[in-house]
């Protein structure tokens, strides 16, 4: 499976610009069915690289621009009446990939729609449930800097995210004449239409099918434990992380795994991924959020206390 992912990233970094590490965590992500959330900077292509990586899996994927005025049955749909009976319309919440753009755009009331779909994987229409085709899992984006005319996700809602990860800038001044350079080739803003799929949607699943194959020894579990323990222990931390945070930290580890060629699960794999799972679930204390403390710094802390498991020990 090794060399499949990496044309999967390979497709997607011939239109998207930026850290290949990125886009190999977002592959792992939805190789587990997680949820994205990209936050960052206007302009440093979050919608763009959601847009491209739906199409190289193969996935059928629907964007919605989330807006203050949108509502819930704008997602999920609604229930019209058709000559003697209502018939259930569906939303764009039907599909492989929900593009959520903007996403603290929206209100809390439209925003809480999607927490059934992003956990459970279903949604529920008056009284009625509707299961989601399989895969699922939610890309959005955020601005985290704008205020006026936001929302900001509650707690909840951040936890159903496996995954919060900042594209950044570009490194160097070769990569910004590299996304200028494309730009001329392309002779359009947006170039999507011309990405083909490297594999197929039937592939794509049955490759999610083998991550929950990849062993995991109890080693790592302890380890994976820990860390979770240790965010809710630290003392700049109000609330800690979930044991969700553990599951999450489990199953991106086994997709990076798989990824990388390999039918077992090394702390490298978890390291990698921490500070993207856990830092979104954690809550700290008034008086250090007022000072400028970021929840990465915790994690960072977290993974410098946990002893590491010994080499022998998490091999099959």
């Amino acid at each position: 499976m090794k060399g499949v992912c990496e044309r999967i990233v390979d497709e997607v970094c011939k239109v998207y610009v930026g850290d290949r590490d990125l886009v190999e965590k977002i592959l792992a992500c939805c190789l587990c069915n997680g949820n994205v959330l990209l936050e960052d900077y206007p302009g440093l292509g979050k919608t763009l690289l959601a847009k491209v990586f739906a199409k190289v899996i193969g996935a059928d994927y629907k964007r919605v621009q989330f807006t203050p005025d949108l509502l819930p049955s704008d997602i999920v749909g609604t229930k019209v009446w058709k000559v003697d009976h209502f018939e259930f319309v569906k939303g764009p919440i039907f599909t492989n990939v929900l593009l959520a753009d903007e996403i603290n755009r929206a209100t809390p009331k439209t925003q809480s729609a999607l927490l059934e779909a992003m956990e459970e994987k279903q949604v529920t229409v008056e009284g009625e449930t509707y299961k989601l085709e399989e895969p699922f899992f939610v890309i959005a984006t955020q601005n985290p800097i704008e205020q006026e005319g936001t929302y900001p996700l509650p707690e909840a809602q951040l936890d159903r995210f496996l995954m919060r990860l900042k594209p950044g800038y570009p490194r160097d001044v070769d990569e910004e004449v590299e996304i200028l350079l494309r730009r001329m080739e392309w002779r359009r803003d947006d170039p999507t239409d011309e990405v083909k799929p490297v594999v197929s949607l039937s592939e794509f699943r049955r490759i999610q099918r083998m991550v929950e194959d990849v062993y995991v020894d109890r080693s790592v579990l302890i380890y994976i434990a820990n860390l979770v323990r240790k965010t809710r222990e630290h003392e700049l931390v109000e609330v800690g992380s979930s044991p969700r945070g553990g599951l999450a930290l489990l199953k991106a580890s086994r997709a990076l795994a798989l990824m990388d060629g390999r039918n077992y699960v090394i702390p490298d794999d978890v390291k990698r991924i921490a500070l993207d799972v856990l830092s979104h679930r954690i809550i700290l204390k008034v008086e250090y959020a007022v000072e400028g403390v970021k929840a990465e710094e915790v994690v960072r802390d977290v993974l410098k206390e946990v002893e590491v498991p010994k080499e022998t020990s998490y091999r099959t």
